[in-house]
């Protein structure tokens, strides 16, 4: 039968513990959760802002669909380019200190935006072994496109650097993670900025997680290791995480955005975000830029859950973000953890392979600015009576 081989390999998927499920939530995002009938505490979500459920932004959104209708109606190139995405491309340049930023639907869609247009023959990529499946997708359509690929181990500057010192690629194209998601850790982008200007090598770098919690204003992670921008960074970063709506930006030069406008396949050919979407992005950018005290308190309650695991059997690693990874090895016993904890209300997501290395299956706290110093002390009190 055809679908014999697709039914083998999903069972193969559940014996091995690794059998992902959605779950249906039956209220907005935010501090807590209304899943299968019961209400729980939410660390599952990149809501670090909590602004995803915020009613300000909400507002922005209605009132821009009720000014520019439902849908963008093309692709930006088309005719799907209206005035409110066109503001806040500004306003996200503005805001990042790049001359110039272009939006895209995701993500995912501006990471295939950019290495692969930067990178074809005669070219080279060096990636952090660790970065998010959206770059190492990306990567492999450089690969495709002709490019050498080269990994490097994870934050290794001196492993770059002798890869870069050994290329006589025409194009060079480093590309890192800003924030690592499942780890939580920063890359050392003083010293791989320093090392693309050595080598005349494009740094690209992928902010999800810093963006709108990094920095003096929540700038980024550019911001946060105050690093000017450079024609040869272009910052991603996505807006559907602390920015608590959809969308993401690659931020550069006047050149390098308008070579991205001309050749990046995933801009070109997707349709255009609904223009609501860039009303309650602006609003939210708004939001993020006087947020000082929504980043005070997600610091404080990162420090208090630090101090409070500090002793628990199984390893926290080490993490200054809101993404705080508690190390706990085997499939099954991550997931037993992760149940136990819903048990007593408490959402955690079990992360396992392929999305992290074998035998490191862990649970992934993501700590929110909504959360209060209650809510972290019931979760360190449950994680200390379960391990």
């Amino acid at each position: 039968m055809i679908e014999d081989s697709l039914e083998a390999e999903l069972a193969a998927i559940e014996t091995a513990g690794l059998t992902r499920r959605r779950r249906v939530l039956m209220a907005p995002c935010g501090r807590l959760a209304a899943v299968d009938g019961k209400t729980l505490l939410n660390f599952a979500s990149n809501d670090y802002l909590g602004l995803a459920g915020n009613p300000e932004i909400a507002r922005a959104l209605a009132e821009g669909a009720g000014q520019w209708g439902a849908g963008s109606g093309a692709s930006h190139l088309v005719s799907g380019h209206l005035a409110p995405h066109d503001a806040l491309e500004k306003e996200l340049a503005a805001f990042t200190g790049f001359p110039r930023a272009l939006t895209l639907s995701t993500g995912y869609l501006a990471n295939l935006a950019v290495t692969p247009t930067l990178a074809g023959r005669g070219d080279a990529v060096f990636a952090d072994k660790l970065n998010h499946a959206s770059l190492i997708d990306a990567m492999q359509l450089a690969r495709a496109n002709g490019a050498e690929v080269r990994r490097y181990p994870h934050n290794d500057v001196a492993a770059l650097e002798k890869m870069l010192a050994a290329s006589s690629a025409a194009r060079k194209v480093i590309v890192t993670d800003a924030v690592f998601s499942m780890d939580g850790d920063l890359a050392p982008l003083p010293l791989i900025a320093a090392l693309a200007e050595r080598h005349d090598a494009w740094l690209v770098i992928d902010d999800a997680h810093g963006f709108g919690v990094l920095g003096p204003h929540g700038e980024g992670s550019l911001a946060h290791f105050n690093l000017p921008p450079a024609k040869r960074i272009l910052l991603m970063g996505t807006l559907g995480k602390a920015a608590g709506v959809g969308g993401a930006f690659v931020a550069g030069s006047e050149t390098a955005i308008e070579y991205l406008l001309q050749k990046g396949r995933s801009y070109i050919f997707t349709t255009a975000q609904p223009p609501a979407v860039a009303c309650a992005l602006a609003k939210s950018l708004q939001l993020i830029a006087d947020g000082d005290a929504l980043r005070a308190n997600l610091m404080a309650r990162i420090g208090q859950l630090r101090d409070g695991l500090a002793d628990l059997p199984i390893k926290l690693l080490a993490s200054a973000t809101a993404i705080q990874p508690l190390i706990v090895g085997e499939n099954d016993a991550a997931l037993a953890l992760a149940q136990a904890l819903w048990e007593r209300d408490l959402w955690l997501p079990a992360i396992r392979p392929p999305t992290v290395a074998k035998g490191t299956a862990r649970l992934r706290i993501s700590v929110s600015a909504a959360h209060t110093e209650a809510d972290i002390a019931h979760l360190i009190d449950a994680l200390k009576e379960l391990t």
